[in-house]
């Protein structure tokens, strides 16, 4: 999960938290066959989209996400911080997946 990993990063580089502020995931499957990723953390500072330099080691995170998922964002949460989501679509059941010849 591509997309995980990289709002983790995010999270975990950019979202400055005190000591005990833990990063949090949770996923949903929605009704439609999709699933919803979050990942919440208690920092205020929103994640920005920026493009990467050619030379640059880092900074393309969320153009990642932005490439894979249906659509991703940013809301409030209860308490502290924000969570930052992305929707993706599943295949149906039946249909050509992963691993199938």
């Amino acid at each position: 999960m591509l997309i995980l990993s990289e709002l983790l990063t995010n999270a975990a580089r950019h979202a400055r938290v005190s000591q005990g502020r833990e990063i949090e995931t949770l996923y949903a499957r929605r009704s439609g066959g999709g699933l919803r990723i979050e990942v919440h953390d208690a920092s205020d500072q929103l994640p920005e989209q920026r493009t990467g330099d050619v030379e640059s080691a880092g900074g393309r995170g969320l153009v990642i996400v932005e490439a894979l998922a249906d659509e991703w964002g940013v809301s409030e949460r209860n308490g502290p911080g924000k969570l930052v989501w992305a929707h993706l679509s599943l295949p149906e059941r039946g249909g050509q997946g992963l691993g199938r010849g």
